[in-house]
C-alpha cells in the first residue's frame, strides 16, 4: 500500500493514497477536540464543527451545503475528544472544488451571530436526543466517572448552559488558541497525480499563517476505581465496566486490541457474545471496546439486559475475564484470534472513506502510516504470554470501575 506525503511551509501535512477509482475522498483532520476546552468552553469544539458550515467570507450557508452536493458529492464533519475533521466524498474530477471548499470552511468561516443562535437550538436538540439513548449516554457517563474532574472525561456535546452562553468571540478565541497548523493533516484517497494534488494543496492551504502548538495537553489525573449506580427511567438495565488503558504510543495497545476482540469484538463468536447471548440468552447487545488517547486510554465492556439478569450477566463477564487472566490461549486459539483480527482489518481497509480517515489520523499522531503488511506482522507477533500479561493488568477486578443504569 503506497502513501505519498508532503509538508507545507506552515506545517500542514498532506498524505495521499492513490487508487484507481472514480470516487475520491479527502478531508482535513485537526489535533483538537473537546479535551482542549477550558471549563467555560465545554462543548465549543463540537459547536464550531456545526457552525463552520454557516457562512464564510465568500459563501452563505446554502452555497456551502450545495457546493459538493451540486456535483453529487457529500460533505461531512465530526468532533471527538482529541480531533476535529471536515471531509468530503466526490468524483475524482472535482478535487479542486473539494479542496477549495474545505480550506474556505476551515479558515474563512465568519460565524454570523444570527446563525449561531439558530444552531444552538439544533445542538440542544442533539443533547436531548442523546439523553434518550441510554446505550450511548452511558459511555460518556462512564468516562466522566473514570476521568473524574478532568477535561478528557467531559462529553463532547457540552451542556445546555454552556451552549447557550457561547458568543462569536468565544469561537474565534478557541480557534486562535487551538487550531495549530503543525497539528493539521490533509488526507486524500483518490485517482489524482500527486504533483497535481500538491499544487492544489499549496494553492488553497499554503497561504495560511503558521501557528505552531507550544503548550502540551495536561495528562489526566491518577485513576481510582469507582462503582456508581444512576437511576434512569428505562426498561432495561445498562452497565459499563472497565479500566484506564494504554495510550496511543504504547506498544501494548496492539495486544490489548486483540484481547478486546477476543472478549467482545464485533464478531458473533466473541467470548462474551457466546456466553451472555448465545448460551444463556441474557443480553441482546454485549460488546468490549478499547479507545487509545494521546496519553491514556479506556477499556470498557457494555451490556444491556432485563432488570432480573443484571447480576447474572456481571457474574458471567467476570468469569470470562478471569479465564483470560489465568488460562493461556492455546496455539490454535491464538492463531484463530489473529486471523479474525487480520481479516477485519483487511475488510475495513477496502472502504476508502474509512481508509482516508484512518490514514490521516495515523499520520497526524505518528507522522507515518504502517502498511497493512506491517500491521499484520505486529498482530502475528503477539504471544499468548503477552495477552495474559495485558489481561492481568487491564482486566484486574480490583482495578475496574463499574457504572450501572437502574
Amino acid at each position: 500500500m503506497v502513501f505519498e506525503t508532503y509538508t507545507l511551509s506552515n506545517g500542514i501535512r498532506l498524505i495521499h493514497r492513490p487508487v484507481k477509482a472514480n470516487v475520491a475522498h479527502c478531508g482535513i483532520i485537526l489535533n483538537t477536540g473537546s479535551r482542549d476546552e477550558k471549563e467555560d468552553e465545554w462543548g465549543i469544539a463540537h459547536f464550531i464543527e456545526h457552525v463552520v458550515f454557516k457562512g464564510t467570507t465568500k459563501r452563505k450557508a446554502y452555497h456551502i451545503l450545495s457546493r459538493m452536493e451540486d456535483v453529487g458529492g457529500e460533505l461531512n464533519a465530526y468532533t471527538t475528544k482529541e480531533e476535529t475533521c471536515i471531509y468530503t466524498t466526490f468524483l475524482d474530477k472535482d478535487y479542486k472544488r473539494a479542496l477549495e471548499l474545505i480550506s474556505d470552511i476551515t479558515f474563512n468561516s465568519v460565524f454570523p451571530e444570527k446563525e449561531l443562535e439558530k444552531e444552538k437550538e439544533v445542538i440542544l436538540d442533539e443533547i436531548n436526543s442523546y439523553k434518550d439513548s441510554p446505550s450511548e449516554l452511558i459511555f460518556d457517563d462512564f468516562e466522566e466517572l473514570i476521568f473524574k474532574k478532568d477535561p478528557i472525561g467531559r462529553n463532547v456535546l457540552g451542556t445546555p448552559k454552556h451552549i447557550k452562553a457561547f458568543k462569536r468571540d468565544d469561537i474565534l478565541n478557541f480557534i486562535r488558541n487551538n487550531y495549530h497548523t503543525d497539528q493539521m493533516v490533509i488526507s486524500s484517497v483518490g485517482n489524482i497525480p500527486f504533483k497535481k494534488l500538491v499544487k492544489m494543496v499549496e494553492k488553497y492551504f499554503g497561504g495560511i499563517a503558521e501557528n505552531v502548538r507550544i503548550d502540551k495537553r495536561k495528562k489526566p489525573n491518577s485513576y481510582k476505581p469507582r462503582t456508581q449506580t444512576l437511576v434512569k427511567n428505562t426498561y432495561q438495565r445498562h452497565c459499563v465496566l472497565g479500566n484506564v488503558a494504554y495510550d496511543a504510543n504504547d506498544d501494548r495497545r496492539i495486544p490489548l486490541s486483540l484481547l478486546t476482540n477476543i472478549l467482545g469484538g464485533p464478531g458473533m463468536n466473541s467470548r462474551l457474545n457466546l456466553s451472555l447471548r448465545e448460551k444463556h440468552g441474557l443480553a441482546y447487545n454485549i460488546e468490549a471496546n478499547y479507545t487509545p488517547y494521546a496519553d491514556t486510554g479506556v477499556f470498557s465492556i457494555y451490556f444491556g439486559t432485563d432488570k432480573g439478569y443484571l447480576d447474572k450477566c456481571l457474574s458471567l463477564i467476570h468469569k470470562e475475564m478471569d479465564l483470560l487472566c489465568t488460562k493461556k490461549l492455546g496455539p490454535g486459539q491464538l492463531t484463530k484470534a489473529k486471523n479474525q483480527m487480520i481479516g477485519q482489518i483487511a475488510i475495513s481497509s477496502e472502504n476508502n472513506e474509512n481508509l482516508m480517515l484512518n490514514v490521516g489520523k495515523s499520520f497526524l499522531l505518528y507522522n507515518r502510516v504502517d502498511s497493512l503488511e506491517e500491521i499484520y506482522q505486529k498482530v502475528e507477533s503477539i504471544t499468548a504470554e503477552q495477552l495474559m500479561e495485558v489481561a492481568n493488568e487491564i482486566l484486574n477486578k480490583d482495578r475496574l470501575t463499574t457504572l450501572m443504569y437502574k
